[in-house]
């Protein structure tokens, strides 16, 4: 089984425990949290990972390192530990806070440009474009790009909103080129 399934499943049964305890908010900043720690410290999984380091050992340096933590995220990561599929717990989290996501209807969302976008700009292109993809809101990080040109390039999940200056010029050359070919 792909270890995105197996995270996935964990994330859906954390996810449910959530639910059925009103906490989803709190399990979902706790979460954005771990994940940011495992973003920071590349060396967390392989310590975790560890053959010499025993599972009682890792269970006890999450509890020291999360204190403040959940008991439902604290147990859970045990869990984990407890199985040895502690690679899967930055996925587990990702997947999970797809579902919050998905649950507020929000999606993350690139914007390309040549610039670094505002505040109110990045809010327009948010109000614009989370209808077409049937969300309330996008959650934009904007990626400054200068080989677009101008314009933007908007990515939410695998459907692109091509707007550029560089993207226009392409698919001129395309109608060009098969105008040419007939």
């Amino acid at each position: 089984m792909s270890q995105t399934i197996v995270a996935r499943r964990y994330a859906n049964a954390l996810f449910q425990l959530g639910q059925e305890k009103s906490k989803l908010d709190q399990l979902e900043t706790e979460l954005r949290t771990l994940s940011d720690v495992f973003q920071s410290n590349q060396k967390l999984i392989t310590f975790l990972k560890h053959p010499r380091v025993t599972v009682e050992q890792k269970k006890q340096m999450m509890n020291d390192a999360f204190k403040g933590f959940s008991a439902e995220v604290i147990n859970t990561l045990h869990i984990l530990l407890d199985r040895h599929r502690e690679e899967i717990i930055p996925d587990m989290i990702a997947e999970f806070i797809t579902m919050m996501n998905d649950a507020k209807g929000i999606a993350d969302a690139e914007v390309y440009s040549v610039r670094e976008l505002s505040d109110a700009e990045l809010q327009r292109i948010s109000e614009t474009f989370a209808p077409k993809v049937g969300k309330r809101s996008l959650n934009l990080k904007n990626v400054v790009d200068p080989t677009i040109l101008g314009g933007i390039r908007l990515r939410v999940g695998n459907r692109i909103f091509d707007g550029s200056v560089s993207g226009k010029l392409r698919r001129m050359e395309r109608n060009l080129v098969s105008a040419n070919n007939r």
